[in-house]
């Protein structure tokens, strides 16, 4: 039995599709990333899944409970943490865990084993208002009010957003934890380097899901060789890549340019080229793809 089972979910405002035709399953236990960039329908998702709005078609079940006929039974049995820290500022760390526990009938010494690894990094502020928090411990308290009365699913919508990449870190490790304990875990991100550490990930964009697999699979799957390329003249390389016959495609990527090629063209033959264009300096150096890369070309295949 699935922990969570979407079948053909659609959501529209003022005639946009937030979410078009999705479907989707998760097992009990998994770690599934929903990978996309800002607007691409995954928050318009987890709303729908965490009863919080209806969707205009479709199912949704989350322990096999149905999201609009039993709404009040999901809210019970899964945690949530919204992409807005969304707990109450001007109450201390220890009054708003105190709150969530109470709302669920529970209470934080009962369920402190579950928080125990998370919490205790923030503990020694416990009596610091929510919104003099920094952005990683406001991130860990708000985890911690999420998984207070023991859920069997967490959702958690774009959680490292705004995070230093220290805190990032951190928070990826307590996922890897709590996936041990056997909890149900649904994150969305917009970080492509993100998405390796989860068991299957979800392509997303314009509502639909572009393709869904282990990461691996998506990175093997891959049916070009990529080449990452550099200039002494980095502001003009991108369009006089995308001039050169031959290139099938070309985005930036960190401190380089990724781009791949027909077999009309050599890495000799590019070479000569950018010279004529006036480069200098040039590099051109075969690279394995990642998760973006494979998540570049749907796009383009998608006509994006």
């Amino acid at each position: 039995m699935n922990a969570v089972s979407v079948n053909r979910l659609c959501k529209s405002y003022n005639g946009v599709k937030a979410l078009d035709d999705v479907s989707f399953d998760v097992a009990k236990g998994e770690l599934y990333g929903i990978i996309g960039p800002d607007g691409a329908g995954k928050t318009t998702l987890f709303r729908i899944l965490t009863t919080l709005i209806l969707p205009d078609k479709g199912t949704a079940l989350v322990q096999s409970t149905d999201v609009v006929k039993d709404y009040s039974t999901i809210r019970s049995i899964i945690g949530y943490m919204p992409g807005k820290f969304s707990l109450y500022q001007d109450l201390t760390v220890e009054e708003n865990l105190n709150f969530f526990a109470t709302v669920f009938n529970t209470t934080v010494k009962e369920n402190y084993h579950l928080i125990e690894d998370i919490y205790k990094h923030i503990e020694p502020f416990r009596t610091r208002r929510a919104g003099k928090l920094s952005g990683g411990m406001k991130q860990k308290l708000a985890l911690s009010c999420a998984l207070i009365h023991k859920p069997d699913v967490l959702f958690l919508d774009e959680p490292t957003t705004g995070v230093d990449p220290v805190s990032r870190k951190e928070f990826w490790e307590m996922l890897m934890k709590l996936k041990k304990q056997g909890i149900t875990i649904i994150v969305s991100t917009p970080y492509m380097d993100e998405a390796k550490l989860c068991d299957r990930i979800a392509l997303m964009q314009n509502g639909k899901f572009l393709r869904i697999d282990t990461p691996d699979n998506i990175v093997a799957s891959y049916p070009y060789r990529l080449w990452a390329v550099r200039s002494s003249s980095m502001h003009i390389l991108l369009d006089d890549l995308r001039s050169c016959q031959g290139i099938t495609s070309s985005f930036s990527f960190g401190t380089c340019y990724h781009a791949t090629m027909d077999e009309t063209l050599t890495v000799e033959k590019l070479k000569r080229y950018l010279l004529d264009k006036g480069h200098h300096n040039i590099e051109i150096n075969e690279i394995s793809p990642t998760v973006e890369d494979c998540f570049m070309l749907l796009l383009k295949e998608d006509g994006v």
